[in-house]
C-alpha cells in the first residue's frame, strides 16, 4: 500500500564543488531511498502516468517491484519496453511526460519515476545482474543508419524479434547525441557504453567510421539488406546569420560539445584535442544544448559565461532543473537580449558581442509573446568566445544521395504514421523525421518503426503485399 509521504529528492553535488570537474552532478537513490519513494505510488487502477511514456513502460508495475525489493524483476519489466533505462533515467524530461500525469502531481509532488528507473538500471549494472532475452533464429537482415537513441532502440527491438541487425555509424564511436551531445556531468559516457554493450549482446553488429551517403549509399544497403531504418538524427547546426560569425573563437554548440564530450578536449593536453576557450564566453540560445554548452564552458575554466536569450526565463525551452543548475553554477542570464554582431580585433579573433535589448509584445503565431526592439537598447558584451546554440537541422548527406524520398520543410524526411518513407523498404524515426526533440521521443519513433518493419517482413515472408503503396 502506498505511503502518503514527501517526495524523496536525489542528492546533488554542491555547485561550488561540481564546477571544478566533469563528474556526474546528480547522485542516484540508495536502496532505502528508492523503496521509500516507490512506496509513495498509489498504484492507480487506470494509471495516467503510463499514458505519458513515449515507449509504453508499465510504470506502476516496475515501481511496485522496487517497493517490494524485487529489483531484478523491476529492471526486466522496464526493459520489456525500454532498452536504454540508465540513459532515460538521467536525461528524459519526466516532469513534462509521465510525472506530469501522475495523480500526486496535482499537489506538486509526483512520484519520481525517472529517478526510480535510474535506480533499477544502476542496480543491474552495479550488481552485474544483466539478463538477456533469447532472440531466436535470425531471419531477415536489417540495416540501421546512425547509432543515436532512435537507432539503438529500433536495432534492439528488431534483434529481440529475431532479426540480424547491423548499425552503420559515421563517427568512430557509437551512441550519437548520447555520446557527443550530452556532457559527462549529466550523462557519464561509461553509462552510455554499457547500455550499447547490452544492445550488442542482443546480437546487434555495429560498424563505425561508415558514412552512409559516402562510404555506402542507402541503395547499396538495400542490395544486401531486407529493410533499412534511418535514424541519423539532426546534427547540422544552425547559425545566426549575423556579421562576424567567421571569426576565431566562434563555435556552434555541436562542435563545442563534440570536441569536449566525444574527443576528450576537457582533458587536454593529456589528449590531442585542443579546445580554445577564453575567460569570457557568450552562449546564444536557451534550450538544453545551450545549458550544456554554458555549464561545460564554466568547467573548462571560463570566468564569466553569459547566456543570451531574447525572451524571459519563463519562456526558456530548457528543462527547469537544467536552468536552475546553470544559474547555481554561475551562468549569467542576459535575458530579453539578442546578438546583432560578433566583433573582432585586427587579427580576426572575437573581442565582443554586440546585442540589442528587447521588451515582450503581443503573442505571435507560436503563442509566445513576440520580442520587440527596445529604443536605445544596444549594448556590448566583452567576450572572447561565442557559442551558438540555436538549434540543428538534418544533415542532407544521407537523403540527398538517395532518390525517391519525400523531403519536408526544413529538410526533414517525411514518413507515415508508422515511420515508413516514400522509398519502399526504408523506414525512419527520431530527429531526422520529426525535427529536434527529446531522447525518449526519438526512442518512441524507433520502436514504432521497428514494429512496422517486423509486420512488413512477416507479410513478405508469407508472400503478401503490404499496404496500398507497397512500401514494404
Amino acid at each position: 500500500m502506498a505511503v502518503d509521504s514527501q517526495r524523496v529528492e536525489p542528492r546533488t553535488l554542491d555547485a561550488e564543488d561540481r564546477v571544478g570537474h566533469f563528474r556526474e552532478v546528480q547522485r542516484g537513490y540508495t536502496e532505502e531511498e528508492a523503496v521509500a519513494e516507490a512506496n509513495r505510488c498509489l498504484q492507480c487502477k487506470r494509471p495516467p502516468c503510463a499514458a505519458g511514456c513515449p515507449v509504453g513502460i508499465n510504470i506502476p508495475a516496475f515501481i511496485d517491484m522496487i517497493a517490494r525489493g524485487l529489483y531484478r524483476e523491476a529492471i526486466e519489466k522496464i526493459k520489456e519496453k525500454n532498452n536504454l533505462p540508465a540513459v532515460c533515467g538521467r536525461v528524459c524530461p519526466q516532469e513534462v511526460q509521465c510525472e506530469k500525469k501522475c495523480i500526486l502531481a496535482k499537489r506538486g509532488e509526483p512520484v519520481a519515476i525517472g529517478n526510480l528507473e535510474r535506480f533499477a538500471a544502476d542496480w543491474e549494472r552495479e550488481t552485474g545482474s544483466m539478463s538477456l532475452p533469447y532472440p531466436g533464429d535470425c531471419r531477415f537482415n536489417i540495416a540501421v543508419v546512425g547509432s543515436g537513441p532512435s537507432s539503438l532502440t529500433a536495432a534492439a527491438d528488431l534483434a529481440k524479434m529475431g532479426y540480424c541487425v547491423t548499425i552503420y555509424e559515421a563517427l568512430h564511436e557509437p551512441g550519437g547525441v548520447l555520446i557527443y551531445g550530452i556532457p559527462e556531468f549529466r550523462l557519464p559516457k561509461n553509462i552510455v557504453r554499457q547500455e550499447i554493450d547490452y544492445i550488442k549482446r542482443l546480437g546487434v553488429s555495429i560498424k563505425t567510421n561508415t558514412v552512409i551517403g559516402k562510404t555506402k549509399t542507402v541503395d547499396e544497403l538495400l542490395e544486401s539488406h531486407d529493410a533499412v531504418f534511418i535514424g541519423s538524427g539532426a546534427g547540422l547546426p544552425y547559425f545566426l546569420g549575423i556579421p562576424g560569425e567567421h571569426l576565431n573563437g566562434v563555435y556552434t554548440a555541436n562542435e563545442f560539445l563534440t570536441r569536449s564530450n566525444l574527443m576528450g578536449a576537457h582533458e587536454f593536453p593529456s589528449v590531442d584535442t585542443p579546445l580554445g576557450i577564453g575567460k569570457n564566453v557568450a552562449v546564444v540560445g536557451a534550450g538544453n544544448v545551450a545549458m550544456d554548452a554554458a555549464r561545460t564552458a564554466i568547467r573548462l575554466g571560463a570566468e564569466n559565461v553569459h547566456l543570451v536569450y531574447r525572451r524571459t526565463r519563463e519562456e526558456m525551452p530548457a528543462r527547469r532543473d537544467e536552468i536552475d543548475k546553470a544559474q547555481e553554477e554561475g551562468v549569467q542570464f542576459q535575458l530579453l537580449s539578442s546578438p546583432e554582431k560578433v566583433i573582432g580585433d585586427d587579427k580576426g579573433n572575437v573581442m565582443g558581442l554586440s546585442c540589442q535589448r528587447y521588451d515582450l509584445g503581443e503573442p505571435d503565431h507560436t503563442g509566445r509573446r513576440k520580442p520587440i526592439s527596445r529604443e536605445h537598447g544596444e549594448f556590448c558584451l566583452p567576450v572572447d568566445t561565442v557559442i551558438i546554440a540555436v538549434g540543428q537541422g538534418v544533415n542532407p548527406l544521407v537523403l540527398e544521395s538517395t532518390e525517391g524520398f519525400e523531403i519536408g520543410p526544413g529538410g526533414y524526411l517525411i514518413t507515415d504514421e508508422v515511420g515508413a518513407t516514400t522509398r519502399p523498404g526504408v523506414f525512419a524515426g527520431g530527429d531526422v523525421a520529426t525535427g529536434t526533440d527529446t531522447v525518449i521521443k526519438a526512442m518512441g519513433g524507433g520502436k514504432k518503426a521497428a514494429l512496422a518493419i517486423h509486420e512488413c517482413l512477416e507479410m513478405r515472408r508469407k508472400g503478401k503485399r503490404v499496404g496500398a503503396s507497397g512500401r514494404c
